[in-house]
């Protein structure tokens, strides 16, 4: 029984160490819109908010070089994207600025 419990404790902690800063192997289209971009690769987890809004920003992360370090670096639950680079991640960032309220 106890080691059954010591098994199921380092399978858990094997878990939820590997959500945390991982990567995301999705590579956006060239052409793809910060729209098409966002919707296959964020709403996953980001559910866009009731009418337009596609989230709810802080002021730290409402400027296009914070959105876009923090989808490229990821954070302690959400995966990196590092292969959205270049016009993508500009487009990215873009629609996530246009589309979401600032608190």
């Amino acid at each position: 029984m106890k080691r059954t419990h010591i098994l199921v404790t380092v399978s858990a902690l094997f878990v939820l160490v590997g959500c945390g800063g991982s990567t995301n192997d999705y590579s956006p289209p060239a052409d793809a819109s910060g729209e098409r971009i966002f919707s296959t690769a964020c709403t996953e987890c980001h559910k866009p908010l009731t009418g337009t809004k596609a989230m709810i920003l802080s002021e730290k992360f409402a400027n296009k070089d914070a959105i876009i370090k923090k989808f490229q670096s990821g954070s302690m639950r959400m995966p990196a994207f590092k292969n959205i680079q270049g016009e993508a991640a500009d487009r990215l960032a873009e629609y996530i600025l246009t589309n979401s309220e600032v608190q």
